[in-house]
């Protein structure tokens, strides 16, 4: 398959309207030269793939993960064509982010190390983790990060308010956003978080803590059995969401955290040849998890349907929700198809099939302000993911993928994995 080629006669499902019009698509250099319609004639002498009867959709992208260049390409195979990296250590990283734009490795939008507080969640302070009470020692990590090239910074739970207030201050000078995941804080939560100008909320964390003040994952929960978090307060969320939504911030829910959590030792498996494929890069850590299956129950499992009100509550409210995995966290969380559970997910929180395929296309894209990805359109990057079924009708139709085009070059499924093999 050469630079330029037409994808005819699809199905081109347009990811802000919903609608779907048959159509032929040329590519060129990487990029979408021009869109036609059925009516329209396209040049007669460029190669043709014939798409008839195949659904068309923009490459899928990731809002949450942790990528490493070992399992990179099974998210393109999965038609994950672009990935919002949440922290690690962005020099191991440089393969990923100076790849050919037709490689079939994700495109990449990434912080570096996290900023953490004293002593670490995960320990000391090494490669994609920080760790500092110092407000001054923060603030030169973030002009650090700035420098190297980061796209936004990344703090998380044990971080102190007075550091936070640097990391924000500090991060504002470089025009970079600010996300934090506040699932085990003690001391910040969500409202203070936001009223210091944080700007993504990472598994929707920190608003249990402001909704319910005191109560946090490590408190003595025989304390809070009168909540219900299986049928949480409406009142109490919608009103926290109101005033989190004065401060516009950004949700990134990860539904498969909590669920994959609340199945263990149990957990989702497509069992497919992405999956079965990238296992043995997880095989360690995730009997690790395993191990402790019943702590990660604990501490996690029971917020998934506080979370799923949360996010869907917000997202009527007008607040931005998008998309994301946590590869590798849990058990079952596969590179790649784990966002296709997550779009599933989004349907049980009560979200329409559209709304959760803008959640990881074109409503993903805009949130991080990336041009030229998450729509089909004459311009944009040939990200494109090609399906046996429509999506809009059963949203599981995302993992039925016939063909993946990245940066105008066409793949099977297995011609990825065989890259993956070789390496």
């Amino acid at each position: 398959m050469n630079n330029h080629f037409l994808l005819t006669n699809g199905q081109v499902i347009d990811v802000e309207s919903g609608t779907v019009s048959t159509g032929t698509i040329e590519i060129k250099d990487g990029m979408i030269k021009r869109t036609y319609e059925q009516h329209e004639k396209y040049p007669s002498q460029v190669e043709k793939v014939d798409a008839q009867g195949k659904y068309i959709i923009p490459g899928l992208i990731d809002m949450h993960c942790h990528i490493q260049e070992t399992f990179a390409p099974h998210f393109v195979a999965a038609g994950v064509t672009t990935v919002r990296n949440t922290a690690g250590d962005r020099d191991a990283l440089k393969p990923l982010l100076e790849a050919p734009l037709d490689a079939p490795t994700p495109m990449m939008y990434t912080c570096d190390a996290l900023i953490d507080g004293e002593p670490g969640l995960w320990g000391p302070t090494q490669p994609g983790n920080f760790v500092t009470d110092d407000p001054e020692a923060a603030r030169a990590e973030v002009k650090r990060q700035a420098d190297i090239g980061a796209t936004f910074i990344k703090v998380y739970c044990m971080i102190k308010k007075d550091v936070l207030e640097a990391v924000v201050d500090e991060a504002k000078k470089h025009h970079l956003e600010v996300s934090c995941d506040l699932l085990h804080a003690k001391d910040v939560d969500a409202r203070t978080a936001a009223k210091i100008g944080v700007t993504w909320f990472e598994h929707a964390t920190g608003f249990a803590q402001s909704i319910y003040p005191g109560w946090h994952v490590h408190a003595d929960q025989s304390k809070w059995l009168h909540i219900n978090w299986q049928e949480p307060d409406q009142e109490k969320i919608e009103e926290f969401c109101t005033e989190m939504l004065s401060y516009n911030v950004k949700l990134c829910p990860t539904f498969i955290v909590q669920d994959q959590a609340e199945r263990l030792p149990n957990y989702w498996d497509p069992n497919n040849k992405i999956s079965t494929s990238s296992e043995q890069f997880f095989e360690e850590h995730w009997q690790g998890v395993l191990k402790h299956s019943e702590a990660v129950h604990d501490q996690t499992g029971f917020l998934n349907t506080f979370i799923k009100r949360v996010a869907k509550t917000y997202a009527d409210l007008g607040g931005t929700v998008v998309a994301g995995s946590d590869t590798p966290a849990l058990p079952g969380i596969f590179p790649g198809m784990s966002l296709h559970r997550e779009l599933e997910l989004f349907l049980e929180a009560g979200f329409t099939h559209l709304e959760a395929l803008q959640a990881a296309t074109n409503k993903a894209a805009e949130s991080i302000a990336l041009k030229g990805v998450g729509s089909v359109e004459k311009g944009y990057v040939a990200n494109l993911v090609i399906l046996d079924d429509n999506p809009l009708e059963n949203i599981s139709n995302t993992q039925k993928i016939a063909r993946i085009i990245k940066g105008g070059k066409l793949y099977r499924q297995s011609d990825i994995l065989s890259f993956v093999e070789a390496n």
